[in-house]
């Protein structure tokens, strides 16, 4: 099975650009809910698609990332295409400091095994912090602060995506993806010691 990880963050990078355009004035306030259909149509299913290969692949940390970002980009396209133009929303400025909070929660449990996919969902986790903060305050200065970070995030989220495409399809790592830990030993050329704690896995074992 291919990595899902280009995939998912090629979905990020182009959720993040269009409403970074948004929240920078490229994109007019009176074309949110045409952003709205961009996050429906193109990032959630391919977010949540990527989520779903994730946990297949058994990479928890990867699969909670991306069903984190592919729900909340969901819950957003939904909010923005139901709502006024240019409105904010009390309900989706929360929304988006749990999801600040909750991409923390993979960066945490991976413990920058991959470096680069941790530095994404980092920045993603910042990204919507100052959105929510946005939403809740109507400040502009949130407003524009989110939209040079999600320019930001598309950058490092297109860089990830190449560097872990080429990585699996070359089947070595060519473009730095600072690897380390079980990061590194899944392509250190040895897979003993990769299938020894499969058994404790859930999906093996008798009960999550």
């Amino acid at each position: 099975m291919g990595s899902p990880l280009p995939l998912g963050f090629v979905g990020l990078s182009g959720g993040t650009f269009v409403l970074a355009g948004l929240q920078l004035g490229w994109v007019p306030a009176t074309q949110s809910q045409a952003v709205a259909l961009v996050l429906l149509a193109f990032v959630f299913p391919v977010q949540a698609l990527a989520s779903v290969l994730g946990f297949l692949c058994r990479d928890a940390v990867a699969a909670t990332g991306m069903g984190v970002l592919a729900g909340t980009w969901l819950a957003m396209g939904a909010i923005m295409a139901s709502g006024p133009p240019g409105a904010v929303s009390k309900a989706a400025g929360l929304l988006l400091l749990l999801t600040g909070f909750a991409l923390l929660i993979p960066v945490t449990a991976g413990r920058s095994d991959k470096l680069v996919a941790s530095v994404v969902l980092a920045t993603s986790s910042l990204r919507f912090f100052l959105t929510g903060a946005y939403h809740l305050s109507g400040g502009t200065a949130w407003k524009e602060a989110a939209g040079v970070t999600g320019l930001v995030l598309t950058v490092v989220a297109l860089y990830a995506a190449l560097a872990f495409e080429v990585e699996d399809v070359r089947h070595r790592t060519v473009l730095p993806t600072l690897r380390r830990g079980s990061g590194a030993g899944a392509f250190d050329g040895t897979s003993g010691h990769q299938f020894a704690d499969v058994i404790k896995e859930a999906g093996v074992r008798r009960e999550l």
